[in-house]
């Protein structure tokens, strides 16, 4: 990736559970004290939840706002919040909170980076046992994301 998306300041580890909204709330904000969405994203993201869930299988979320929302995101971002007691998502156990936010085009290479890492459950595995953010951030880093 041409520049850094995500920082250690935007990669947390939550020994409990959240609900979907506390989730997708916790992301946004993350994504939005880095610079690169306005306060209007969390909105974006229900929204977009509403018509299609984010939930990507192997315990991964990734709120996104909708097109329609595009004048919120001020940059890219990513933020990455693990929670070891689980979000229940719509039904679907999810682990992983990831948070998107792309400037223009940069989302789908962002979102497909992420993809990558994972369909491996290899490297899932290894996400869950990093016992810091500093750990979980340069798992996620050294993926090329």
């Amino acid at each position: 990736m041409a520049r850094d998306v995500l920082s250690i300041g935007q990669v947390r580890i939550h020994g409990g559970s959240a609900s979907r909204e506390e989730a997708m709330k916790e992301a946004a904000d993350i994504l939005e004290a880095a610079g690169a969405v306005t306060g209007a994203y969390f909105d974006a993201m229900q929204q977009r939840e509403q018509t299609v869930s984010t939930y990507m299988g192997n315990e991964l979320a990734i709120p996104h706002g909708t097109n329609e929302t595009k004048d919120a995101i001020l940059d890219s971002a990513l933020s990455v919040v693990r929670y070891d007691g689980g979000v229940d998502w719509d039904g679907e156990p999810v682990t992983f909170v990831v948070g998107i936010a792309g400037k223009g085009d940069e989302h789908l290479e962002i979102l497909s980076q992420i993809a990558i890492l994972f369909s491996d459950e290899d490297e899932v595995a290894k996400l869950k046992t990093a016992s810091t953010p500093e750990e979980l951030f340069a798992l996620v880093s050294a993926a090329g994301v």
